[in-house]
C-alpha cells in the first residue's frame, strides 16, 4: 500500500467552500483512477488542513489521472479558488500497518 500525504492553506472563511470541493475531487478519484480513498484533517492553524490518500501501490497513484468528469474538473477549480498553497507533503510506502477500522 502506498500512501501520498498534502497541507493545503485555505484562503480565510473558504474552508466548508474547499472541503465541499474536496470531497467531490477525491470521490471522482476513488471511483475513476483506482485510489483506495483519502481522509482530511484539521491542524493547530486554522487555514491549514492535512489530507492524505491510499492506493493500492506508487505505480497506481503515479498513473495519469485524467478524469473528464465535469462535476471533478468544476469541484478542482473550486479546490484551486480556495488555496493559498498547496503540497505534497510526503509519499510513504507502508511497511506495517495496524490501522483498525
Amino acid at each position: 500500500m502506498f500512501v501520498a500525504m498534502y497541507e493545503f492553506e485555505i484562503k480565510d472563511g473558504k474552508e466548508a467552500e474547499f472541503r465541499e470541493a474536496w470531497l467531490e475531487v477525491t470521490k471522482a478519484i476513488y471511483h475513476h483512477c483506482g485510489s483506495l480513498g483519502s481522509r482530511l484533517h484539521r491542524t493547530d492553524n486554522p487555514s491549514v488542513l492535512v489530507g492524505y490518500a491510499q492506493w493500492p501501490s506508487r505505480e497506481q497513484w503515479e498513473k495519469d489521472k485524467d478524469v473528464t468528469d465535469e462535476r471533478y474538473l468544476l469541484s478542482r477549480q473550486k479546490m484551486r479558488e480556495c488555496l493559498v498553497q498547496s503540497r505534497t507533503i510526503h509519499t510513504l510506502d507502508v511497511c506495517d500497518d495496524y490501522l483498525q477500522a
